[in-house]
């Protein structure tokens, strides 16, 4: 390489190195809306990672359910289990764990008298069983087990199971019907792994293991014990309601979507959490201030009226993202294809400027800053399985090592378990990365939504005709008098120029209850209606006819909403 080529590498490298050294501002923006939470995480105003999560979601990992052996089988060694979802859910021998031999004595001895919940330390333990074992000697059709999800459903499967039983909080993992006791790797004193498996030791009770987690390092015994106890107490009341139940049943899931959600996320060194819902901002507030009552004051609750991922601009990172192609500097890009076996991004250094790089030292700067863009991608599409990397091709064994060296780093922080191949000699990367949900897909394109897909639309001169009939509708029909009507940026500067405006002379046509805001998420055409208690009001289709049923339809359906 000439010297021109090493000033290149030297230059670029640096960057980064300064880059990565920078403190990063991080904030949580938590938008909460009637059928779905979104949680986004900042670095630097920068997303970086998306969570969706439906607020009435079912089999979500983590929950606990009672539930029945439908079908062995022994070519699988695994069962069939039927726990109510549409699909049977997977239970695999090697998810049974060591101890099911104990594990199914305690569950006998609870179905046995349902008037008391036995204690675990009272059990005898029982042998392990062994990982070479068969799943017919263990389980038949018609036995009734406590299982916990594993993997959400994915595609056509069911959920996938396990009787491992675990219970996560803040600082520790709580496992019935082990003894075990683990510390984070990535707590690195020795002296710190000797003090926590010493305190553990001493509060937990017998038949438990104990994972303690990494936020557990340098905490005071109280606050572990505390969480000791509140997670012994989940246990008992989970056997309690199981006791009361017929399969299938939920017998245990988080209080709180929000808070599930945050917990694993959740960092001291947060700025700003911002949450648009003041029961999920008290909720939120409530964990915080458990386990970091020094930050109690970073949760914050957004009142105001324009949507909380606008005002932080997550809703344009968002549709720039979530694409097939994903932009970053220089003009330089990838490719993101989905497969049913694999992900596959190609990168491309587009029309960037090579500036004085010679052409193996622009390779190296633009791999260097996909990487860093495919790291994002890989957490904020939650991309799980195989994921195939097709770098620009390097010539220097050194460059192609500082890749995979930058790659491993990046993803260091990253906390599904995964597996990265140095590059193969037609420069593909390889990653393995753990599947726990579908991959978050959010469609970028947007569906017309006056013909809804059919290929033919109103014509759009007559659009603002048209919502000044749904004005008409709202107030006058439905004599809501108090609301907000969001429609797309363009379209709101639209209505609101000029000193005459039409938003003035509708706002003197139906009163100055009415307020029209841009929503960064909506089509050209499209809007949507809220009421003074932030509830939707679907005049698509409440519109469509003008009857007094209709309207008292209406209300009813806005009564049962209280």
């Amino acid at each position: 390489m000439g010297l021109s080529g090493f000033t290149g590498v030297h230059t670029a490298l640096s960057a980064f190195l300064i880059l990565h050294s920078t403190k990063m501002k991080s904030e949580l923006v938590v938008d909460v809306q009637e059928k779905e939470i979104s949680i986004a995480l900042l670095e630097d105003s920068r997303l970086v990672s998306l969570q969706k999560e439906n607020r009435n979601q079912a089999y979500a990992v983590g929950d606990i359910y009672l539930a029945k052996v439908k079908k062995i089988m022994p070519g699988l060694n695994a069962a069939f289990v039927d726990v109510g979802y549409e699909k049977d859910a997977f239970l695999h021998y090697l998810d049974l764990g060591q101890q099911f031999s104990t594990y199914q004595e305690y569950l006998n001895e609870c179905f046995a008298d349902t008037k008391k919940v036995p204690q675990i330390s009272k059990i005898k333990k029982l042998p392990d069983i062994q990982k070479t074992g068969t799943i017919q000697n263990l389980l038949k059709p018609g036995d009734k087990l406590l299982v916990q999800i594993a993997k959400e459903p994915i595609s056509s499967k069911g959920p996938r199971l396990t009787t491992e039983l675990s219970f996560t909080g803040r600082f520790m993992v709580l496992m019935p019907f082990s003894e075990k006791i683990m510390i984070s790797q990535k707590i690195k004193s020795t002296e710190e792994k000797i003090r926590l498996r010493q305190l553990i030791g001493s509060i937990k009770p017998k038949g438990f293991g104990v994972i303690v987690r990494t936020s557990a390092e340098n905490k005071r015994v109280a606050e572990l014990n505390n969480e000791m106890r509140t997670l012994l107490k989940c246990w008992d009341d989970t056997i309690a309601k199981m006791q009361r139940s017929t399969p299938p049943s939920l017998i245990y899931e988080e209080d709180s979507r929000a808070v599930s959600l945050i917990r694993d996320i959740f960092s001291p060194t947060f700025e700003n959490i911002y949450v648009n819902e003041a029961e999920t901002f008290t909720q939120i507030q409530n964990y915080v201030n458990l386990i970091a009552p020094d930050n109690n004051d970073i949760v914050k609750l957004y009142t105001k009226d324009i949507p909380i991922f606008d005002h932080f601009g997550i809703t344009r990172q968002i549709k720039s993202s979530f694409g097939k192609t994903v932009s970053f500097k220089s003009g330089a890009y990838i490719i993101v294809e989905h497969t049913e076996a694999c992900h596959v991004i190609d990168v491309n250094s587009g029309n960037r400027s090579k500036a004085s790089f010679d052409q193996e030292s622009n390779a190296l700067e633009v791999n260097l800053r996909a990487a860093d863009e495919i790291a994002r991608q890989l957490r904020l599409r939650d991309m799980g399985g195989i994921i195939v990397i097709d770098f620009i091709d390097m010539n220097s064994q050194e460059n192609r090592q500082k890749l995979f060296d930058h790659m491993k780093e990046l993803m260091i922080n990253d906390r599904a378990r995964h597996n990265i191949l140095p590059l193969s000699k037609f420069g593909l990367m390889q990653i393995t990365r753990q599947r726990v949900r579908p991959a978050l897909d959010v469609a970028t394109e947007e569906e017309c939504p006056s013909c809804f897909g059919k290929g033919q639309v109103q014509p759009s001169l007559l659009f603002t005709d048209k919502l000044e009939e749904k004005l008409d509708y709202l107030v006058n029909t439905l004599e809501v008098k108090k609301f907000t009507m969001y429609v797309h940026p363009y379209v709101e500067a639209y209505i609101k120029k000029g000193m005459f405006s039409l938003y003035g002379k509708w706002r003197r046509r139906f009163g100055r209850g009415m307020k029209l805001m841009a929503d960064q998420s909506l089509a050209y055409l499209q809007y949507r209606v809220l009421d003074s208690d932030k509830r939707e009001i679907d005049l698509k289709e409440e519109s469509d006819t003008n009857s007094s049923h209709s309207k008292n339809q209406v209300r009813v359906n806005r009564d049962n909403k209280d």
